[in-house]
């Protein structure tokens, strides 16, 4: 159901009082049962907007969806939302979205479950806000999360670095993709290149590679086991992006596999049932159609987030000299990307962005990113993304920032034409964070095409350094409501700043 400004106000202002609107009641105290719905995933919000947010958990049986919201953190004047009804076909999970929320509020919500006889089981309690005018923001942003074996580790405190994030009180999280790593089984024990042993929870789903539905469901209940990750999805909005390792690495459309740990070699067929497990498990507003992740998330007047899928219309990854025009993100988004962000009245557009512009990211012999490796003019996939930045330049769009992970180490990218062998475009930054649980990487070549410059790096003391290391990284922004200045620094597993810089934005 919608919620209504109206509803919400009458809420605030009448303590205990039954709402005279459909399928709203007035919210009363619930005790916990052990017979009795349970949420053993824990809850979360998404995708939140000036007037609208997502909420979801998982429960353990048949059951509606209950969600408990007020403004003034009053769950005795807090009015009664019933969501959809979740059994095993959705994996017990259900979403909620919230409409008609007020700008620069917080809102804190309750989330339970009602079997069939109305009896409501455990419930928790988060929290998100809305964005508003005259406020300032921050967010954080990373990817890579239980890659390379290195899964929830109790000595090291579980994913530590989601508590990091945790601590700097962002108002949402960017997750810019591998929020699992389904192709990467999770053993008890991984042996160390330094002579170390990382120690793992693990669960029956997580060891092996994922191919079956529930397998693939598994892994995000695996890494919602994790004390950290579920703190932090209670009290900051997530915005969910996907890349590879949500299905199987480096995949594209029509791929069939060459790996002998699959039973189901055709890749389409596993990404079906990936996108399923994602779409289940992650809170996201579906406004352009259940089965399409690449959207726009406005927050406020500060910043719009234009999330990216450059997983599902990608051409099969090229060789380096390939001629021609290879599609990463396919002409319809890509005209969708151009239209959206030219439209935007948002001081700041942040290109979220699963793969990096510059990096080269090799697959093999092939090409699995964006930059081919050449010096020189746009060759295969590059092409599209020379159409972009030239049409960002043609519609006179200011004050874009690409943020993007996958590569597994951090870095800040300055791109100038000046600098390039394509020139039609103007001057921005691309900040690369990550990994936040994974094996740490790096640093990869650059490629000139586009004039990017290294201003930071930051990668691992050895390959696949484990998380225990202490390269883990995140990105983290702060937005000044005042002067717009957008400060971005890279952070480690401790929270430490690495390197900052306030990027002003240039007026119209």
């Amino acid at each position: 159901m919608n919620l209504s400004r109206r509803q919400l106000l009458a809420a605030s202002t009448v303590a205990g009082a039954s709402l005279a609107v459909p399928g709203v009641a007035a919210a009363t105290p619930n005790l916990v049962r052990r017979d009795r719905p349970g949420l053993p995933s824990g809850i979360m919000s998404g995708d939140v907007t000036s007037n609208s947010a997502v909420v979801w958990s998982r429960t353990d049986r048949c059951a509606r969806l209950v969600v408990d919201l007020t403004s003034h953190g009053r769950f005795d004047r807090a009015i009664r939302l019933r969501g959809p009804v979740t059994g095993p076909d959705d994996d017990y999970t259900a979403q909620l979205p919230l409409k008609g929320l007020r700008p620069g509020q917080r809102y804190d919500y309750r989330i339970s479950f009602e079997d069939s006889d109305g009896r409501r089981g455990q419930s928790l309690e988060g929290s998100f806000s809305t964005p508003g005018r005259n406020r300032g923001l921050s967010f954080v942003w990373t990817g890579d999360t239980a890659g390379q074996g290195y899964g929830i580790n109790p000595e090291l405190g579980g994913m530590a670095a989601y508590k990091a994030m945790h601590d700097t009180r962002p108002d949402f999280f960017l997750h810019s993709g591998d929020n699992i790593y389904a192709d990467g089984p999770i053993a008890a024990e991984v042996k160390v290149a330094d002579g170390t042993v990382w120690k793992n929870v693990v669960t029956e789903e997580v060891s092996k590679v994922a191919e079956t539905l529930a397998e693939y469901r598994g892994r995000y209940k695996y890494n919602l086991l994790d004390d950290n990750v579920r703190a932090l999805y209670a009290d900051v909005p997530i915005i969910s992006q996907w890349d590879d390792h949500e299905t199987v690495n480096n995949w594209y459309p029509g791929e069939i596999l060459a790996d002998d740990r699959y039973t189901e070699k055709r890749v389409d067929v596993l990404a079906a049932r990936a996108r399923k497990a994602f779409l289940e498990y992650l809170p996201m507003e579906h406004t352009a159609g259940r089965g399409r992740i690449y959207r726009k998330v406005s927050y406020g007047p500060l910043v719009d987030i234009f999330c990216l899928d450059m997983r599902t219309y990608r051409d099969a990854n090229p060789k380096p000299g390939v001629a021609g025009e290879v599609a990463i993100l396919g002409e319809e988004q890509a005209e969708w990307l151009v239209r959206e962000v030219a439209r935007s009245k948002a001081t700041w557009k942040v290109i979220a962005s699963d793969m990096p512009i510059g990096l080269l990211v090799p697959d093999g012999t092939e090409i699995e990113a964006v930059a081919n490796g050449l010096p020189g003019a746009p060759g295969g996939r590059e092409h599209e993304l020379a159409w972009v930045l030239s049409q960002f330049k043609r519609r006179k769009v200011r004050n874009t920032i690409w943020l993007t992970a996958d590569v597994h180490y951090c870095a800040a990218h300055h791109y100038d034409p000046s600098r390039a062998a394509f020139t039609d475009f103007d001057p921005f930054w691309e900040l690369v964070a990550g990994p936040i649980n994974a094996g740490t990487f790096g640093p990869n070549s650059l490629d000139s095409t586009f004039g990017p410059k290294v201003e930071f790096v930051k990668a691992a003391d050895f390959p696949n350094q484990p998380p225990s290391g202490g390269n883990q990284f995140f990105g983290h922004v702060d937005i000044d409501p005042r002067t717009g200045v957008f400060t971005a620094s890279l952070r480690d597993l401790y929270g430490t700043v690495l390197w900052t810089k306030d990027i002003h934005p240039a007026r119209h």
